[in-house]
């Protein structure tokens, strides 16, 4: 009842968004810009709270859906002048590191991995195995390069070298977002952006975290014994509770089990 007596103190309150798993534009992908905007707003709206933290474990995935969710951070901490603290679990590499980077601080385990700051396009080529079995593929297009980096035809030398460019031009977006967000930060006698990994205090030496720690002790210290933490994350649908989509979230679940794999994890 304290909290509905006027004239009592309220203690602190902060805000904590989970944010778990590949970054995917898909709704089943988990971490996306549709499924966390929602819950993200209404951490930063609801009670007023004095700060927002951030639990990170992602290996990543979608540049486009982590520069959303970032930006939408960003946005709502300037807005509602409250600030954000990152804390890392197993994991925040690549796109899990560009949400970590939206906040105002980061924290991490001593055996947090962060850092793959780089980007990757992976796919196989299959035109052997259809001239093995006797398949003829036919494709028709209107514009030379409709067809680009098509698996079931040999590659080109001018569609490498395309995708090139634009694996360049979002490796640019990304060390822009993390050479912004920890401006003065970064190590200057070593290069940062090459994909590199690091476990949590290499990581404070060149500036990609601040500190060791975890999230309770460190809010306590922050705010008081007494701080009350409000935890917020994306909900499971109605027919996913019941097990109508387990083929799909069991496909999911290999596909990010293998991201994860990539960091030791």
């Amino acid at each position: 009842m304290k909290q509905w007596l006027p004239f009592t103190k309220k203690e602190p309150t902060v805000a904590v968004i989970r944010l778990s798993g590949m970054i995917a534009s898909t709704a089943r992908g988990g971490l996306n810009d549709a499924t966390m905007g929602p819950v993200i707003e209404k951490a930063f709206r609801k009670g007023k709270p004095v700060a927002v933290a951030l639990e990170v474990n992602s290996p990543g995935g979608s540049p486009v859906q982590s520069s959303l969710i970032g930006a939408r951070i960003r946005r709502l901490s300037e807005e509602k002048d409250i600030p954000v603290i990152a804390f890392v679990e197993d994991v925040a590499a690549s796109g899990g590191y560009w949400l970590a980077a939206a906040a105002d601080e980061i924290y991490a385990d001593p055996s947090s991995v962060v850092g793959s700051i780089g980007v990757i396009s992976a796919g196989f080529g299959l035109h052997e195995l259809l001239q093995r079995n006797g398949v003829e593929r036919r494709v028709y297009t209107a514009g030379n390069s409709k067809s680009m980096l098509d698996p079931f035809k040999p590659e080109k030398e001018e569609d490498v070298e395309r995708l090139k460019e634009l694996l360049e031009d979002i490796h640019v977006n990304f060390k822009d977002h993390v050479s912004s967000r920890r401006e003065g930060k970064l190590a200057q006698d070593r290069d940062l952006f090459t994909g590199e990994i690091w476990l949590a205090r290499k990581a404070i030496e060149v500036g990609l975290i601040d500190a060791i720690g975890h999230l309770k002790p460190v809010l306590q210290e922050r705010f008081g014994e007494k701080v009350q933490l409000r935890r917020y994350g994306a909900k499971k649908g109605l027919l996913n509770r019941f097990g109508a989509q387990l083929v799909t979230d069991a496909a999911t679940g290999i596909e990010e089990r293998a991201q994860f794999a990539r960091f030791g994890l």
